[in-house]
């Protein structure tokens, strides 16, 4: 399914929807050209998980934990090089655990992703809109705003 977003508000809207709808142990692959707005997007997405914190780009730290109603693991794996460095950051035990996990960039490890792994990509249309394609997955209607 795609969806156009105009505004920084409706991605967050789309975004919180869809973490509204996510449960234990689903993976999310979010991918985007720079400035995109996957951050954007996460930071939706935590507020549909109930996260309370602010939600910054785990550029640096490659992970991010969030509490919320489920944790959030929230991943850029960008500078990422290798499938020995995913083993080391313990990929196994966050994508197959009982969190959500929203991995930046993913489809460069996509052998490592579950099987039932959710893709969203954001295309940049220009300055203010987006088309956001989900795959794998259809978004409920009633799950709040």
């Amino acid at each position: 399914m795609i969806f156009e977003s105009s505004s920084p508000a409706q991605t967050l809207a789309i975004a919180k929807k869809l973490g509204a709808q996510a449960a234990k142990g689903d993976v999310y692959c979010l991918s985007g050209e720079l400035g995109a707005g996957k951050t954007v997007f996460a930071k939706g997405f935590a507020k549909g998980l109930g996260v309370k914190t602010d939600v910054t780009s785990p550029t640096f730290c490659i992970v991010n934990e969030y509490a919320g109603r489920i944790t959030l693991y929230h991943f850029d794996v960008y500078r990422i090089e290798s499938v020995d460095e995913m083993e080391n950051i313990g990929y196994i035990e966050y994508f197959y655990g009982t969190g959500v996990c929203l991995v930046e960039w993913g489809e460069q490890f996509k052998e490592l992703l579950p099987k039932n792994t959710r893709f969203i990509s954001i295309k940049k249309i220009d300055e203010n809109t987006r088309n956001i394609e989900i795959k794998g997955l259809k978004l409920n209607d009633n799950t709040g705003d």
